[in-house]
């Protein structure tokens, strides 16, 4: 099933992007714009969040409406730069259950691995959205989808600030023969990545600059 990616194109996005990619830009003001953004990228996101009509009445008469359907969609932030993107995500699904995956990416190989998780056994037909900021090399994001679909996770859509045209090619080669529906909903499709496989212009280290460096 082929691969889909949706560039969120809005001057208020772009703009909320432009801030973020400053070098000036404090941790403080970063994570307040990353929140605000992946509001509107998860208005984007949800598109195809799955519902079911039920009768309600308002104070004018009788009518139909609809609410998320269960199993409950599961969003699911990737350690520790997903989490500076998750208040702006459960803003818009505040009745959706949330699991944490803990991925770590090789700097020599830029491979990923697994060092935690926080998800159910079975995800046989959950929504799974999937936040996390950078799609650089693809690896990581790659192994986040197998690691739910191998779970029974039957839609994907992913999160991301910004994404490489590698990373994308990657993911979709990596994804070839997955019978489940991915998406990639970003804020901008930037312009390659550099040798040391960060996104160019893109806005730096995410998790640092979400969180200030750590050690």
């Amino acid at each position: 099933m082929p691969m889909r990616t949706h560039v969120v194109d809005h001057p208020l996005v772009a703009h909320k992007l432009t801030v973020l990619r400053k070098v000036e830009t404090d941790s403080p003001t970063f994570r307040s714009l990353a929140d605000e953004l992946v509001t509107l990228l998860a208005y984007e996101a949800t598109r195809d969040v799955r519902v079911e009509a039920y009768d309600i009445e308002t104070p004018v008469s009788p009518t139909t409406g609809v609410r998320l359907a269960r199993p409950r969609p599961l969003v699911v932030p990737i350690l520790r730069a997903g989490l500076g993107m998750l208040d702006g995500m459960m803003r818009l699904l505040p009745t959706a259950e949330v699991g944490f995956l803990g991925m770590i990416r090789n700097e020599e190989t830029l491979e990923a691995s697994t060092y935690a998780e926080r998800l159910p056994d079975d995800l046989s037909g959950r929504q799974c959205y999937v936040l996390d900021p950078m799609l650089a090399t693809g690896g990581t994001l790659a192994a986040a989808i197998k690691f739910l679909t191998d779970r029974g996770a039957d839609h994907i859509t992913a999160v991301c600030l910004l994404a490489a045209p590698e990373g994308c090619a990657r993911l979709e080669k990596e994804l070839e023969g997955l019978d489940v529906p991915v998406t990639i909903v970003t804020a901008a499709l930037d312009e390659k990545l550099n040798d040391k496989g960060y996104i160019v212009p893109g806005l730096g280290d995410a998790g640092d600059r979400l969180y200030g460096v750590v050690g």
